[in-house]
Formats: C-alpha cells, structure tokens, sequence
C-alpha cells in the first residue's frame, strides 16, 4: 500500500491551487488599495457582485478577498449581507504598524534571551531559502508574488513560535486585524515592478538577520531589526499615498477612529 509520500504528485491539482491563490492575492490588493486610495471611501456599502464588475475577476477570489478584509479591519460585514468599508486616518495605519512592529520585536527579544528551539529554526532557514528561489527573478509574476505572500506569512508565524509565549501572540493576533498592520497586508502600485522586488528583497535580508541575532542570542538587536521591518511596511504606504496626492486619504484625514475591534 502506498504510503503519503509515495503518492504522486497531480501537477494540475498544484497548478490550480496556485492559480486560485494568485488571484485571491490580485484582489486583495486591488482591494486594500481602492480602500486606501480613497475610491472605495469610508461608510462606502459594497456587494460582492459590485466587486466583481469593477475588477472583472470571479467570484471566489473576491468572496476571499472581502472576508480576508474583513479580518483585517478594513471591512465590516453587515447583517443582511454586504460589507461596510470603515474609516480610518493615516495615523491609525501609522499607529496599527508601530504596534505590529513593537510586538513582534519583543517576541524577536524573547525568543533571543529565552533561546528557541533548533527544529522551529531550521525549518524559518527552509522557508527563507524558498522566498530566496522566488526573489532571483527581477520581477515576480502573480504565481511569485503569490508564493511570496504565503512564505512571508509562515515565517511570520515561525518567529512568533520561536518565542512561545501564547500571551504576546494573542496580543500580537489582535493588532494584526487592524487596518494595514498584518506582516501580509501588502499595498504595492505595481506587485511585479522592479521596486516591489526590490522592497521585498530588503525585508528578506531583515528576515534573515533577525534569525541570527535571535540564534546569537543578541536580544536587543533581534527587537530592533524586526521594529525596523514593520517601518518597511510604513515606508511603502506613504510612496502608495504620494502617488494619490489629490485623493482624501493622503491630505488631512479626520483623526477620530471608527474602526471596530474583530471580536
């Protein structure tokens, strides 16, 4: 009897796996960027079928692409179907990366001082080395970029195993659904320009340094490169802001928060 691993692969399983995930990553960056350019405005009521027809992809990719952003506190679900886009200023995205960054460097720090299991290393090492394959290309295409995102969020998720401390993970879990502040909420102008490799390859080369501080046991230096990555982050939003300089968002945003905590 053929165990798991015996079993061939059906490439064409593979391939349509990658497909769908392609364009689920497609829309929520088309998505996050509508809401962030201030197209889709706050208090804005949208419908999936809307979705659909403004950016001419499947259904399934958008139904993703709502819930994921919904999670992600950009979006409120409302009873009779539908969601809301919230409101928020740039100094609450600001303030959600600060808080993401923060947390995540003090997870870096314990996981330095406490000293992290070999094995949960070994396998963010595996994990860096595939996001290193992706990022030989000058530019991604929508499979890359795709691989990307999910290889970025695993070794996120790896880091804060490497700490284990399910009390800062839980916080960590709640500032990530604020708006912009998950390690995988990307808003690139253009996903498979030259620039947006370029940015990611310097968030790599973060990656791989807090590892070895954290291996090193240097604490310190574990927090202050993962605090300087989460302003990468930043960084990109305010070249995505710049580049709608007559729309709402990027000029004097109302500072009241009305964004609603995922419960």
């Amino acid at each position: 009897m053929n165990t798991v691993q015996d079993r061939p692969v059906d490439a064409s399983a593979v391939q349509g796996t990658a497909s769908v995930e392609s364009a689920q990553v497609r829309a929520l960056l088309c998505l996050r960027e509508l809401i962030l350019s201030g197209e889709l405005a706050g208090g804005t009521r949208i419908a999936e079928l809307a979705i659909v027809e403004r950016l001419g992809m499947s259904r399934t990719p958008i139904r993703a692409a709502l819930v994921r952003l919904e999670q992600e506190g950009l979006l409120e679900a409302l009873p009779n179907g539908g969601f809301v886009v919230q409101s928020f200023s740039e100094r609450d995205v600001a303030d959600a990366i600060e808080l993401r960054g923060t947390l995540e460097g003090l997870l870096a720090r314990l996981a330095a001082e406490r000293g992290a299991p070999s094995v949960v290393l070994a396998e963010a090492r595996q994990c860096l080395d595939r996001i290193d394959a992706l990022l030989t290309a000058p530019r991604l295409d929508d499979d890359a970029f795709s691989g990307y995102v999910a290889l970025n969020s695993h070794f996120h998720s790896l880091l804060y195993e490497l700490a284990d401390s399910p009390t800062i993970t839980r916080q960590l879990e709640r500032a990530a659904s604020l708006p912009f502040a998950s390690p995988s909420g990307f808003v690139l102008l253009q996903a498979q320009s030259t620039r947006a490799r370029d940015m990611l390859a310097v968030a790599q080369d973060q990656h791989r340094q807090v590892l070895d501080a954290i291996e090193q046991r240097e604490g310190a230096r574990a927090e202050s490169i993962m605090r300087e990555h989460s302003r990468l982050a930043r960084r990109n939003l305010v070249e995505v802001l710049a580049a709608h300089p007559t729309e709402p968002l990027a000029g004097n945003m109302p500072a009241i928060r009305m964004i609603r905590r995922r419960r």
